[in-house]
């Protein structure tokens, strides 16, 4: 299934950063759009949106930096 590669990394195995990363992402715009329907009150807190919203930088950052850095490696054994 074409969904299931996207959280496969380059050994093709599955990898919980870009799966917590796109979860993370999916709670953020849930929250997005049902805050955007809901009373003021009822909106979660502020930090904890910013925690939720870190976590999933980090976990598609490292998860991006990996990539570039394993393709690095790649290249140089390549050369040698």
């Amino acid at each position: 299934m074409k969904l299931l590669e996207m959280f496969k990394g380059q050994a093709g195995e599955v990898s919980s950063k870009r799966v917590v990363g796109v979860i993370g992402a999916l709670v953020l715009f849930g929250t997005m759009v049902a805050n955007s329907f809901s009373a003021e009150e009822i909106a979660p807190s502020a930090e904890l949106v910013a925690a939720v919203e870190w976590v999933t930088i980090l976990c598609l950052g490292f998860t991006s930096v990996e990539k570039f850095a394993k393709g690095g490696e790649v290249g140089a054994k390549e050369q040698e």
